[in-house]
């Protein structure tokens, strides 16, 4: 029986945004409230990496009722970084065979997104990434093989540089869904999604 466990970055100090983006409003709920709600159903744990704003992010979450296990971890390097905070949560996420690793700005993915992407875990992988028309996106399914390499990497490093390591296998997934390019990093992009 595969372990999956949620891990949401809520850290950052959304700069491009002119309010803070966890808690931005979408179909009646917070962004971080619409993630971990999905990642509920799929993943029999969530933690949350906060920096910024740490306390309102506590009370948002407290305002749903989650069905599994939600802890959050504060990083205190918040301010250096997301792959910072991707450290901290893997440091601190506990015996899992994989972590749904999802940003805080993509809370317009579907629920069958997340029924079909956990369905594409193989044990032959380490990473498994949904892609769309050949573009690759996000969230991303990592396997524990790989945790080390990302939590041992230098604080300046990322993500994608980590993973270019020949020895890791990646699957991608192609999905039919466009969503997973929708990061809403600006005034603009937020006003565009809530018109809808």
């Amino acid at each position: 029986n595969t372990k999956l466990y949620g891990l949401i970055i809520t850290a950052g100090l959304s700069g491009r945004m002119d309010k803070f983006k966890p808690l931005l409003e979408y179909e009646g709920k917070s962004f971080l409230q619409n993630i971990a709600l999905k990642l509920d159903r799929v993943c029999s744990n969530t933690l949350i990496v906060t920096g910024h704003n740490a306390n309102q992010i506590e009370e948002n979450i407290s305002q749903i009722n989650l069905q599994h296990e939600c802890k959050l971890i504060f990083n205190p390097d918040f301010k250096e970084g997301m792959f910072t905070s991707l450290q901290k949560g893997l440091r601190n996420i506990g015996e899992c065979d994989w972590v749904l690793y999802h940003f805080v700005d993509q809370p317009t993915l579907p629920e069958s997104f997340y029924s079909e992407f956990v369905e594409q875990i193989e044990n032959s992988y380490d990473w498994v990434q949904p892609r769309y028309n050949g573009r690759n996106g996000h969230p991303i399914i990592i396997n524990k093989s790989i945790f080390n390499s990302i939590i041992s990497a230098p604080k300046t490093s990322n993500l994608r540089e980590v993973i270019s390591q020949k020895n890791i296998k990646k699957k991608y997934w192609e999905c039919g869904y466009s969503q997973i390019f929708n990061d809403i990093d600006t005034p603009d992009e937020y006003k565009e999604l809530t018109k809808q």
